[in-house]
Order: structure tokens, then C-alpha cells, then sequence
């Protein structure tokens, strides 16, 4: 028997039996779309956690000013001021392996106004160096620079949703942004990127577009600040090569603990750690996933292997008759693992694209990355075909072993 001739037997007997066809495909195609979007969810998730870790630099070390309660702030602010300039001084100073200590703080902006509009975003004060720091791509003009830093220079860098708010076509290099009740010139503008927020193990970073940079000596002397908030809202560790994140951490720790005067009103984050934790738990959720999927795919194995069973029933004079006039027990025994294959093929090939809706709906309502590969698809679509397979071999093989004789006798 030729496969030509296989597969058109094959698919006379599933139309044929077109509801029984279709819902023994049903596991089949439930366990591949499960096992396509559980590998979207997860590639998306993962692309994520690297994006994130990217901005915040694999080989950073970031010191966190924790939020308090107001009543627990008054009574810390007794015995420390918070995470300010001193503490990165000091950690550039004296913890082996810093190149450098950039802070940041968090300016509450009430008012962003330029002469053609106003809009909202959030005011960063930061180092000349978190450009380098956190991987910003400035697209027009340039980042503020040392000098502009040490002399408390009123300049800023806009995000690309914030520069077409503010100035629509027109150009915004050189003109004036006002921020509260102080007046920036526009010296750079960041390359546009998707809005939104990522997080990572508790950790949210937004994106760039709706954000205002100014030198953070500016934002420190010129703009208002709360007097119990933390002067600074996070200062970022650059390590040098060779240098370990987690002992690096510790030395951060142990000597913020001294000049803080034992207040735990700051927090130490390791991107790269957080990196690792997110692969655990990442590598964790793919197990279990994995496993829902493969019970799906072995349920929809069963299903194929009772309808292959009871089609070697209705086919029994068939195949007597087909034995009768000569075929070979291997063209039973090939037939009946061609239907088998047929049926695993198009479950899984209505499985792909049940497992592509999935991953798309669950992009546009609950808002989770996903990531569709041609892996994920190979990876189930190959398992499904490979339990049709093996769900076909027992049914072909006691098809392939019936008794010409009793089968043309069988009622």
C-alpha cells in the first residue's frame, strides 16, 4: 500500500465520522494550544524580567529608599536622614569593586508646561552618568554632562511621548519646559519606546516615554521636596569586572547599616539575582505548565487509541476482505497508523492555532507579554504527532493480527 493511498483511506474514514473525528481531536488540540500558550506566557514573561534587568544593569547594585508609614518616618527620620548624597560618597569610597555611585531622586511634579502645551509625567533627578548607567538611548541631541551637574545647570532630557505632548511637530531642542516653578532648557530627547511598566519580583520599572531628566543637584537645591522623605530615592552601584554582585551587596549593607545608625528605612536590590530568582521561577512554572499539557496531550492519546479500537471492530470484514485478496499484514498494520497520524496532525494543527489565540487574547486583556516562537509550535505540534503515533501502534498492530478467515465471518 502507498501512503497517497494510506492517507486518502484515512481521510475517507474520518469524514465519514465527522463528530466522532472532531472530538476525538478535542484532547489533541486542547493539549497543543495549552502547551503554545503556556511557552508564549513564559518567553514573554522572560523577555520581560531581561528588559528590566537591562535597564537596571546586570552589574549594578541598586540602593532603594523604602517607603514608611508616616508615624514610623517621623520616629526613623530621629536616628538617620535616609539614603542621601553621603551614602554615596561613602559606598564609592570605601565598598571593593564600586566604579561609581549615581543617585536619583523622584521630583513631584504638579506642573509640566511648555509655551505650546502641558501635560503629566514623572520628574527624575539624576547623575550625568544614569544615561550609561541604565542603558537610556538619547535619539535628538544630547545627555546633560558633568560640568551642567556640578553647576547646578537647569537643562533637561525629555521622553518621546512627553517632547510630542509638549511640542507636537516642532522642534524641542532649545526651548523651555517648565517644571513646578522652574524653567529647563530641552537638551536632549530619548529614543520613543512602548509606555507601560515592567516588574520583577516586586520591583516595577516604567518606561522612559512620559519621563523629564535634569541633573539631580539641580532637583536637590531647586525644586521642593518633602523634609522627612529621603533626599534621595535610590542611588545605583556600578561594579566593575570581576567584581560580585552579592558580596558587593553585603558590603553596601553593612555600611549603610552604620551610617543609617541601624534604621531600616532602605532596601538593597541585586539585578542579578533577581535575574536568577525569575529563571527559578520561570523554569518552575514551564515544569508544571508542562505537565498540565502533557496530562492534555496523554488524555487525547487515550481518545485516539479507543476510537482506533473501535474503528478495528467496524472494520473487520474490511480488512478480511483486504487480506483475502492479498494485502499484507504490514498494509493493515500502515493504514491504521496513517489514521491514527491524521488525527494527531490536525488536532494539532487546530491546537496551534487555539494555543496563538490564547497567547493573544491573554496579550490584549491582561496585558502580559507573550512571545509566540516557531520552537513552541515545533516543540507541540512534534509531541502531539508523537502520541498520535504511539496511541495508534496497539489498534494497527491487533488490526494487522486478525484471522482472515474470522473476519469475513464477523457480524
Amino acid at each position: 500500500m502507498r501512503a497517497t493511498d494510506a492517507f486518502r483511506l484515512a481521510s475517507m474514514h474520518l469524514s465519514a465520522h465527522k463528530l466522532r473525528s472532531g472530538l476525538t481531536m478535542l484532547g489533541m488540540m486542547f493539549g497543543v494550544g495549552a502547551v503554545i500558550a503556556m511557552l508564549s506566557i513564559g518567553a514573554g514573561a522572560e523577555r520581560s524580567a531581561l528588559a528590566l534587568i537591562d535597564r537596571m544593569g546586570l552589574r549594578n547594585v541598586v540602593v532603594k529608599s523604602r517607603e514608611l508609614k508616616p508615624t514610623e518616618l517621623a520616629e526613623v527620620r530621629k536616628k538617620s536622614l535616609g539614603v542621601s548624597l553621603r551614602d554615596a560618597e561613602a559606598i564609592a569610597e570605601a565598598v571593593p569593586g564600586v566604579i561609581l555611585a549615581a543617585p536619583r531622586v523622584e521630583v513631584e511634579a504638579y506642573k509640566i508646561l511648555a509655551p505650546p502645551g502641558k501635560t503629566e509625567g514623572k520628574v527624575h533627578g539624576v547623575s550625568y552618568r544614569h544615561a550609561a548607567l541604565t542603558n537610556l538611548v538619547v535619539d535628538e541631541g544630547r545627555f546633560f554632562d558633568a560640568l551642567e551637574e556640578r553647576t547646578h545647570a537647569q537643562v533637561c532630557v525629555l521622553g518621546g511621548t512627553l517632547r510630542r505632548e509638549l511640542f507636537g511637530a516642532d522642534r524641542a531642542l532649545g526651548r523651555a519646559v517648565k517644571v513646578n516653578d522652574l524653567w529647563l532648557e530641552v537638551v536632549g530627547v530619548l529614543r520613543p519606546e512602548a509606555a507601560g511598566k515592567s516588574g520583577l519580583q516586586g520591583l516595577t520599572v516604567g518606561s522612559t516615554a512620559r519621563e523629564i531628566y535634569l541633573p539631580v543637584s539641580t532637583a536637590i537645591r531647586k525644586l521642593d521636596r518633602d523634609p522627612l522623605k529621603s533626599p534621595l530615592d535610590e542611588i545605583v552601584v556600578r561594579l566593575g569586572d570581576g567584581a560580585s554582585a552579592r558580596e558587593a551587596a553585603a558590603a553596601v549593607s553593612g555600611l549603610l547599616g552604620r551610617l543609617h545608625g541601624g534604621a531600616a528605612d532602605y532596601e538593597i536590590v541585586v539585578p542579578e539575582a533577581l535575574l536568577e530568582q525569575s529563571r527559578q521561577t520561570q523554569r518552575l512554572f514551564n515544569l508544571v505548565m508542562g505537565c498540565i499539557a502533557g496530562i492534555s496531550l496523554l488524555v487525547g492519546g487515550i481518545g485516539i487509541m479507543n476510537i482506533m479500537l473501535a474503528s478495528v471492530l467496524e472494520q473487520t470484514r474490511e480488512i478480511g476482505v483486504r487480506r483475502a485478496v492479498g494485502a499484507r499484514r504490514w498494509d493493515i498494520r500502515f493504514q491504521f497508523l496513517v489514521t491514527a497520524f491524521s488525527l494527531s496532525l490536525l488536532g494539532g494543527l487546530f491546537g496551534v492555532a487555539l494555543g496563538v489565540g490564547i497567547a493573544r487574547v491573554v496579550a490584549a486583556y491582561a496585558g502580559w507579554p507573550t512571545v509566540v516562537t516557531l520552537g513552541s509550535i515545533a516543540l507541540s505540534s512534534g509531541v502531539s504527532t508523537v502520541v498520535g503515533l504511539v496511541s495508534g501502534l496497539y489498534p494497527a498492530a491487533r488490526a494487522a493480527a486478525l484471522d482472515p478467515i474470522e473476519a469475513l465471518r464477523y457480524e
